[in-house]
């Protein structure tokens, strides 16, 4: 497995062109957030998502599948953001907040007939500059994180040899965090429902 090493108020130039450059060739990396480590692929890439699912040992067809963007003008590409939503999206993003939202037909087949999508701008420049740089969000999913030994999943040399078969490179971004992004359902936005705290409390 390749390790680059990025940092969010750094970004290496060179190393970003080759995470990029891997993303489009329908490979899987690893790469920080403002919460956990997390695998990644090409979002519109069919083959990648479902060799993520493999690696993960989840079905997509009954699993959430989250999506980060570089912002909300690529989200809204991908879901469906009524104004109410785009307010609670506004006050809460970029943060460590997964908001459940209705799926647009612009997603990939392996979305075809799903309602929904989690959407992520986390607080960490790093996916957010990979979004914008591929021209499409991100599907991501957290590492797996031990609970006999959390800090392992927030280690990169830990995480590159668990994944060195799984995984084309990693992004060392530093030592990451083990508590998971806030999980909130505004679907009904006139209603949001937390279905999973996190490190911080949302404003709704």
């Amino acid at each position: 497995m390749k390790v680059l090493q990025i940092f969010e108020n750094n970004i290496n130039e060179r190393f970003m062109d080759q995470v990029i450059s891997t993303l489009r060739n329908g490979e899987v990396i690893i790469y920080p957030t403002d919460t956990l480590y997390a695998l990644g692929c090409d979002a519109l890439n069919n083959n990648a998502i479902q060799r993520i699912c493999r690696i993960k040992g989840i079905n997509p067809d009954k699993t959430n599948l989250s999506i980060i963007c570089s912002d909300l003008s690529q989200a809204a590409e991908y879901a469906r953001i009524d104004n109410r939503a785009f307010r609670i999206l506004k006050n809460n993003l970029p943060g460590a907040f997964t908001f459940i939202l209705p799926a647009s037909t612009s997603l990939p087949k392996v979305f075809k007939g799903r309602k929904t999508v989690g959407l992520r701008i986390p607080a960490n420049a790093i996916p957010c500059e990979i979004a914008s740089r591929l021209g499409n969000p991100i599907l991501t999913t957290s590492v797996e994180i031990d609970p006999d030994d959390p800090t392992e999943g927030c280690l990169p040399e830990s995480l590159a040899l668990r994944y060195e078969d799984s995984a084309s490179l990693i992004i060392d971004g530093g030592e990451g965090n083990f508590i998971p992004s806030a999980v909130v359902d505004i679907t009904d936005s006139s209603s949001p429902v937390v279905i999973r705290e996190g490190a911080d409390e949302p404003i709704v």
